[in-house]
């Protein structure tokens, strides 16, 4: 089995910060999201992925290289628009060639990996897999009607009335069929080549479409409150470990993992929070779910719940909490306005004003 990774798109929903990289390479407690995914599929025993790029693809080429970091042997593909997940398919035809493949969108994360689900997809040799998620508002993602035995009956993409609340997660498996059902669909309203028509027409031609549903934690990091929520579960399972330096006039507290050389001074970090080499903290409050990058520095601040992305600087900010803070970003104080006074006075008065 081969794997299909998404990392094109335009991640809309985190602009400004996909105006200049990719999403896939926003930082989960300082890993780009896209190496969870990567490392998902390595641990599933997959060793050939395409991965599909768009116009950020040289970001995501320094940061995955020939893939040899997780045991992986990565090709690279050109997608000159996003046009669906379908499409994606559609020009990856030849890396994929006959084999059986895993379909996973790289801004997807699951605590639980893919392993079984690979495993169960192999064994059961169904033209297609998928695995779903109970969801509370259907309306925002593909949504699958299933059978009591799994098998998926009906599938609607952002469905005004959602027939069930099991919502796809982004990651399927596939036999070579699929080739043929990308190639018969058209685009869709939005002009995209949507996978779900792929999979309606695979189950209107008697193909056997079978699903799982996790209750793993699963998110789509496609918005700063989900990629905030991601870094949480993953700090949660974070060990702590300190290889930079920390004065003696500092306090750590639970988990806190500190790179070599980062620098903390006279500051107090209560964990899990991961702090970047290069960066320094100094007379500040680092509160938990914290992750700051490399070479960043924060100063007479408190922070908390927030991401701070590679080089960010953050000064004499009195709380900050539940933020997304992009590279090279500067957070300071403003200057205070200068005093004034508003004056009605009677002819031979006098005002002494202090200041």
């Amino acid at each position: 089995m081969k794997a299909l990774v998404l990392a094109g798109g335009t991640g809309s929903r985190l602009r400004p910060f996909t105006h200049t990289r990719a999403k896939q390479l926003l930082p989960i407690a300082n890993r780009p999201v896209v190496h969870y995914a990567l490392q998902a599929i390595a641990d599933a025993g997959i060793e050939d992925v395409g991965i599909v790029v768009g116009a950020h693809a040289d970001d995501i080429r320094r940061a995955v290289g020939d893939g040899s970091a997780f045991g992986l042997r990565v090709t690279y593909l050109h997608q000159h628009r996003p046009l669906g997940l379908a499409h994606a398919v559609l020009i990856a035809r030849d890396f994929l060639a006959d084999d059986d493949f895993l379909l996973y969108l790289g801004d997807n994360y699951l605590e639980d990996g893919v392993s079984g689900f690979v495993r169960r997809a192999t064994a059961g040799r169904d033209a297609a897999r998928l695995l779903l998620t109970q969801v509370p508002d259907p309306t925002a993602f593909g949504v699958a009607e299933v059978d009591d035995e799994g098998r998926v009956r009906r599938l609607e993409e952002k469905p005004e009335r959602p027939r069930s609340d099991l919502a796809l997660v982004g990651v399927y498996a596939f036999t070579p069929v699929v080739h043929e059902a990308v190639r018969a669909i058209r685009p869709s309203a939005r002009g995209e080549l949507e996978i779900t028509h792929a999979l309606q027409w695979m189950i209107d031609h008697g193909l056997g479409v079978r699903s799982e549903t996790t209750t793993g934690p699963w998110r789509d990091t496609g918005s700063v409150d989900d990629l905030l929520e991601v870094n949480r579960h993953v700090l949660d399972r974070m060990e702590g470990r300190v290889d930079g330096k920390v004065d003696p006039h500092s306090v750590l507290v639970g988990r806190v993992r500190i790179a070599e050389g980062a620098v903390v001074r006279g500051s107090r970090i209560v964990g899990p929070v991961v702090v970047g080499a290069g960066t320094v903290i100094s007379n500040s409050s680092i509160g938990p779910y914290t992750a700051i990058a490399e070479d960043c520095r924060v100063e007479d601040s408190a922070i908390e719940f927030s991401v701070l992305l590679r080089g960010a600087c953050v000064e004499g900010a009195s709380r900050i909490e539940g933020s997304l803070i992009g590279r090279e970003a500067v957070v300071a104080t403003a200057p205070r306005p200068p005093q004034a006074h508003r004056l009605v006075i009677g002819d031979h008065s006098k005002v002494q004003l202090t200041s």
